[in-house]
């Protein structure tokens, strides 16, 4: 009773929010303000009207800008110490160097964008928890570090932030500033890998992960959409519908330009490790059943032979035919090899083809 009670709370608030009004006069390019929003002095007010998107598909989400609240540089625990975590949760996983951190989904579900500072890397940690895109972004634009937060706007049912310097709008899926003074504008892109958290932290046992203390009331160990992720029927927001693959199928996405190749974990029952060819670049595609990663290989590196190696006792996932060993971000065990990450997220099928001319793997 109490769970149907939830879930027509929460379909009742995104009906109310498709309904409201999305043409070019009435849209907001900052978002409605929530009454919990706590902006910064200095932001550059963004009064554009110019969309590269169509702006009668910008649709108001509902909660207003920053009504979900970005987190900022959250406390972390060490994976002995996380024990709010099981297994089979999903995480967005990032390295630098001896940094290594996760970020799960079910913060990132109430949340969305994690600003974060891991060595020397300013990173955005963006998802959107209806297309179940996970993607990082470099915060330094134009040579200056910036924040992004959540508009309370949507495209195609996707995440629109806005980054605070100048509150102009971005794309997540597209990587792009679609509206503001930074319009046009790409992001330059962080990949990160998801993966479940045993996956992750067998890997890398010396990661850390978000705390629960994150200075928000929030229900963590709930998910807020009801059975959103599971049911390829439930929708909130209109949004294309490509029924070559089942719509909430989890995939990963090798992007180049306006075009998109996908691949899904199904495509390494036979074998988990592929050759392929996309738009004249040769990549390395790794997957499991817990995870998928991909590689652009240069002239030399496409000589070489890969075969699979991960046995959860390291973190190395590949090996080439001269010895080489790499872990899932392309880092080598030895010498100075690496294998360059492709321009790749994870995503709900249906995500892709809304944004990009898409081809899907078939061997």
């Amino acid at each position: 009773m109490k769970k149907n009670a939830l879930l027509l709370l929460i379909f009742t608030f995104l009906l109310f929010s498709c309904s409201s009004s999305n043409t070019q006069e009435n849209i907001n390019t900052t978002g409605t303000e929530s009454p919990d929003a706590n902006p910064d002095s200095n932001e550059t007010e963004n009064n554009s009207t110019v969309w590269t998107i169509p702006v009668e598909e910008v649709l108001d989400g509902g909660p207003g800008r920053d009504g979900i609240p970005a987190l900022e540089n959250p406390s972390m625990l060490l994976a002995e110490n996380a024990s709010i975590l099981s297994d089979d949760e999903l995480v967005l996983g990032y390295k630098n160097g001896d940094d290594i951190r996760a970020y799960q989904h079910s913060i990132l579900d109430w949340h969305e964008i994690i600003n974060d500072n891991i060595g020397d890397t300013s990173v955005a940690i963006t998802y959107c928890p209806l297309t179940g895109t996970g993607i990082g972004w470099n915060r330094i634009i134009d040579g200056k570090e910036t924040t992004f937060g959540v508009s309370g706007l949507l495209y195609q049912t996707n995440l629109i932030p806005f980054d605070r310097a100048t509150q102009s709008n971005w794309s997540q899926i597209l990587n792009e500033s679609v509206n503001g003074s930074l319009e046009g504008k790409k992001a330059e892109v962080i990949t990160l890998v998801e993966t479940d958290w045993k996956t992750w932290k067998t890997m890398f046992p010396n990661t850390t992960v978000v705390s629960l203390e994150t200075g928000f009331s929030r229900t963590y160990d709930r998910y807020p959409y009801g059975d959103y992720k599971t049911n390829n029927n439930t929708f909130f927001f209109p949004t294309p519908k490509d029924d070559r693959l089942p719509l909430k199928d989890r995939v990963h996405t090798i992007i180049i330009d306006d075009l998109a190749k996908v691949y899904q974990f199904s495509d390494f029952t036979a074998s988990p490790v592929i050759r392929d060819t996309f738009i004249d670049k040769n990549f390395l595609i790794v997957g499991s059943a817990n995870f998928m990663a991909s590689f652009e290989l240069d002239a030399t590196q496409n000589l070489l032979e890969f075969e699979y190696i991960y046995d959860g006792t390291s973190d190395a996932v590949v090996q080439d035919n001269q010895g080489t060993q790499y872990n899932i971000f392309g880092e080598a065990n030895s010498g100075s090899s690496q294998l360059k990450l492709s321009k790749s997220f994870m995503g709900y099928w249906f995500s892709i083809p809304a944004f990009y001319t898409t081809e899907v793997y078939s061997n």
